[in-house]
């Protein structure tokens, strides 16, 4: 074989795995779709990682459901990922049933709750507090989008406390005007709540106790992606796996969404821009 053939024959060779090698790279998928649950914590965290992963040239699609069909979605692989998966006990249900069809990344943000919550102005401490006092609150507890972990975990609690109350279903918005209707007539009112939650920056509130544990203790939200996101999308599976918040910046970002004309694309936009060493660290 001559010299000159040995090296066509080597760069050819070469070139071919320069080829497949560009081919493979180019293979890498860039449509992520996201799915969450329209509660205000959801919205900021799902808005700002879909920024993170626009900034590194993916095509990102965000598509709210409710809880049930968010963990359905991530499970068969319509949707990619999720960042409001509520645990150890919110979104338990979900979690039972699927957590063999996904690939949970862990906490994005820990310290978080589920419970019920009055103003403060109301003079009572406990959920055992309601039962004597229905009437205060004209028998009802208000909750939010039927199906939700938080509304399956009110009903336990109005029958693991014998409570005369009705659980009003609605969605967090309408919970929330109905808050702010009351508060601006210092009306005694109970809610279905959690933390993260803007609402505690807004208004003066307490939790109620639970002296029987029916909302458990401490909660995290958890990043869970399609089990084969790691594969098809090695970059974005990072910045998931890596993104994370604080409470103090999440609730700081719901706060500013509930201004007058606010964006939540927008809004998240400008804590990213704001927070560059943070995002660039879940690319690392």
């Amino acid at each position: 074989m001559s010299t000159l053939t040995r090296f066509l024959r080597t760069a050819t060779a070469a070139a071919l795995t320069l080829g497949l090698a560009a081919g493979a790279a180019q293979a890498e998928k860039k449509d992520i779709t996201i799915a969450y649950v329209e509660w205000s914590d959801a919205v900021v965290a799902t808005n700002i990682v879909k920024t993170a992963l626009e900034d590194k040239g993916y095509k990102v699609k965000i598509v709210p459901l409710s809880g049930a069909a968010m963990w359905q979605a991530v499970a068969t692989g319509e949707a990619d990922a999720m960042v409001a998966a509520w645990l150890p006990a919110t979104h338990a249900a979900y979690n039972d049933k699927l957590k063999d069809k996904v690939e949970n990344l862990g906490p994005n943000v820990t310290g978080a709750k589920i419970g019920w919550a009055v103003p403060t102005y109301v003079d009572i401490t406990s959920i055992e507090d309601i039962k004597g006092k229905a009437a205060m609150f004209d028998g009802k507890v208000i909750g939010i989008d039927p199906g939700a972990g938080l509304m399956k975990a009110s009903e336990k609690a109005v029958k693991e406390y014998g409570l005369p109350v009705k659980l009003v279903e609605g969605s967090d918005a309408t919970m929330v005007a109905a808050l702010k209707d009351a508060y601006s007539k210092k009306q005694p009112i109970v809610i279905t709540t959690w933390t993260p939650h803007w609402m505690f920056a807004t208004w003066d509130l307490k939790y109620l106790n639970d002296p029987k544990g029916v909302f458990g203790g401490e909660e995290t939200v958890n990043t869970v992606v399609s089990k084969k996101l790691k594969a098809e999308a090695p970059e974005a599976y990072k910045i998931l796996d890596n993104f994370a918040l604080s409470l103090a910046d999440e609730q700081k970002v719901m706060v500013d969404n509930e201004k007058p004309g606010a964006n939540p694309a927008e809004t998240a936009k400008a804590w990213v821009a704001a927070n560059k060493d943070k995002v660039d660290a879940w690319s690392k």
